[in-house]
């Protein structure tokens, strides 16, 4: 398993703004609940999936297998 940065680097620079401004919060949700914090509870069930392969919900991150 490896998780590296979205190659697309508008993206991360996107994403890390909006992350800044919402203090650490997924800035494409609604909230600021726990489970929405950087790397959110939805990317971390999806990694501890050894078949999923794919990006986080933002892009920010991806998984390989």
């Amino acid at each position: 398993m490896r998780i590296t940065l979205n190659p697309d680097k508008e993206v991360v620079k996107t994403v890390r703004e909006g992350l800044i401004a919402k203090g650490g919060y997924c800035p494409c949700r609604f909230g600021k609940k726990p489970e929405y914090k950087c790397m959110c509870e939805e990317f971390r069930a999806q990694i501890a999936d050894p078949n999923y392969e794919g990006f986080c919900h933002c892009m920010l991150f991806y998984k390989e297998k």
